[in-house]
């Protein structure tokens, strides 16, 4: 199975799932969209394979949403897209793809619906927030 990651290496969210992703035995290929950036045409297939709308993965804190004056309720899908092109940094992260599906795994545990196996437990968040039991079960 083919697992990629567009990932931020400075959030633990998305250096959770990438742990995670690598414990289950996956050498996932690793997008850095802040370093790449993002194409039109990636993010709507992303959203659209994810079943999300530009506003649902807009990334409302620790980015310049707010200033930038997009988080009115007024401001267009197409108008969020055009600034997550130029702000790369406005797209919630991470978002993992493989041929089970693709979503934004926030909270990190979700990557696990997208994986064919599982990690061995126990296994728990940079945090110690337990994820899998010493069984390998799903905690939570």
């Amino acid at each position: 199975m083919d697992v990629v990651i567009h990932h931020n290496p400075e959030c633990g969210t998305s250096r959770n799932v990438l742990s995670i992703i690598e414990a289950a035995g996956y050498r996932p290929t690793v997008i850095e969209y802040l370093k790449e950036g993002w194409t039109r045409p990636q993010l709507l297939a992303l959203f659209a394979a994810a079943g999300i709308s530009p506003r649902e993965a807009l990334r409302t804190t620790k980015s310049p949403a707010e200033e930038l004056g997009l988080l009115d309720p007024a401001v267009s899908d197409e108008a969020l897209l055009e600034a997550m092109l130029e702000h790369p940094v406005l797209v919630n992260r991470p978002i993992v793809c493989t041929s089970k599906g693709v979503r934004l795994c926030r909270p990190s545990e979700v990557v696990l619906d997208l994986l064919e196996k599982m990690p061995p437990g126990p296994l728990a968040k940079e945090d110690g927030t337990l994820v899998l039991d010493a069984e390998g079960r799903r905690v939570g």
